[in-house]
């Protein structure tokens, strides 16, 4: 065994880098807390703050992705789209089959300089999460409880909100709602069946309805949608433990842009659209099964350093006064001082293990469950 991959089998390494997240995670909170005064002066430098200060959460993750991990991402594209990207303001959408997608998706902003202003249509429930989903809060995140005749109004209020936004965003969307499981996947295509639809093999029925008021309320701002469709090499499994233990996995990520205006207007229409695009995506993907491959350019877009500059800059500020503390524990000899030391790192463990099971498949949303239920 090599000395990085020895580095990396070291359950210390796990507990520092969660020490590192945890701890600047809770310190941009708290520094977004006090960027609110801004919002009735300056609403614009609100925005622009908050950008650059999600984006120290956010590229910590990318982190792991790209440099602790090694992942691979090649993306698939056409050449004359490539240029555009990070340059306009798009809706991405994705497919949700993979612990870590919402990683890769993050990952193809951070390549692009969209990372920090990403936006998402994400549940009610996440709002609640220390570190992101607060900073989600303070990004202007959309959250939806699942309930349209509830959410319809506070989604189009939150979506209008964005026409002013003062920086290129990309607006990352799951149109299937809930991660892919053969159960929810067999629940769907009874509603398929039922309401005359054709059948997806390889995707969940799109939820229409938050996609067409999307397009509705940022038409004329955002200039394409991204049609994104992520898959793993050699049937990779891939999950947020596997990364923080420093496994290497490689994606595939095809993206293919569509000028918003072949989308239509209307609402009906619109759903029409989705669920052909739904089709096509389905045939594609059974096509990467049957290749390896999608048709079209692949291209490695170049690493950016931030995300590592920006690990190690909370390393260097959170590490020296951890092991001065620890230190001083050891000297004193105290065991009630050691024991809290200990309870402490229990704790901590125990709350990153509680995020990642956030990330976990088998632990997603019920949201299909109770839709067969209420059928």
């Amino acid at each position: 065994m090599d000395i990085v991959g020895f580095l990396k089998s070291q359950f210390i390494c796990h507990l520092l880098i969660c020490y590192i997240f945890i701890v600047s995670g809770l310190i941009i909170n708290f520094i977004q807390l006090f960027t609110l005064i801004l919002w009735p002066i300056n609403k614009q430098l609100f925005r622009r703050i908050n950008c650059r200060l999600a984006y120290c959460i956010s590229s910590q993750m990318v982190m792991l992705l790209e440099w602790w991990s090694g992942t691979d991402c090649t993306l698939y594209t056409d050449p004359e789209s490539y240029h555009k990207y990070g340059k306009e303001n798009a809706i991405v959408i994705l497919n949700h089959n993979f612990e870590i997608d919402f990683l890769c998706g993050w990952n193809f902003c951070e390549r692009f300089g969209v990372l920090g202003s990403s936006k998402v249509l994400a549940k009610k429930e996440l709002s609640y999460m220390p570190i992101i989903g607060w900073m989600w809060y303070f990004l202007e995140i959309v959250f939806c409880k699942r309930k349209w005749e509830e959410d319809r109004k506070t989604v189009i209020q939150k979506l209008l909100s964005l026409r002013d936004y003062p920086e290129n965003f990309w607006f990352l969307i799951h149109c299937e709602g809930t991660r892919f499981t053969e159960q929810k996947h067999q629940i769907s295509m009874q509603v398929a069946e039922a309401k005359g639809l054709p059948k997806l093999k390889y995707h969940l029925l799109p939820r229409t309805k938050g996609f067409a008021v999307t397009v509705q309320c940022l038409r004329n701002v955002v200039s394409a949608v991204y049609d994104s469709t992520l898959n793993f090499r050699n049937n990779e499994n891939p999950t947020l433990l596997g990364v923080l233990n420093g496994k290497k996995y490689h994606a595939d990520l095809y993206v293919g842009r569509i000028p918003l205006e072949e989308v239509p207007e209307d609402e009906q229409e619109c759903s029409t659209w989705l669920h052909k695009l739904y089709q096509e995506k389905d045939a594609f993907q059974e096509e990467y099964y049957r290749t390896g491959t999608y048709p079209a350019v692949p291209i490695v877009p170049p690493h950016r350093p931030w995300t590592l500059l920006n690990w190690l800059f909370w390393a260097l500020l959170l590490l020296y006064p951890l092991f001065k503390l620890l230190i001083n524990m050891i000297n004193s000899g105290s065991s009630l001082t050691l024991a809290s030391f200990a309870f402490v790192i229990i704790i901590a463990s125990v709350g990153v293990r509680w995020m990642i099971g956030v990330t976990e498949i088998n632990k997603g949303s019920t949201y299909g469950n109770n839709e067969n239920k209420q059928k």
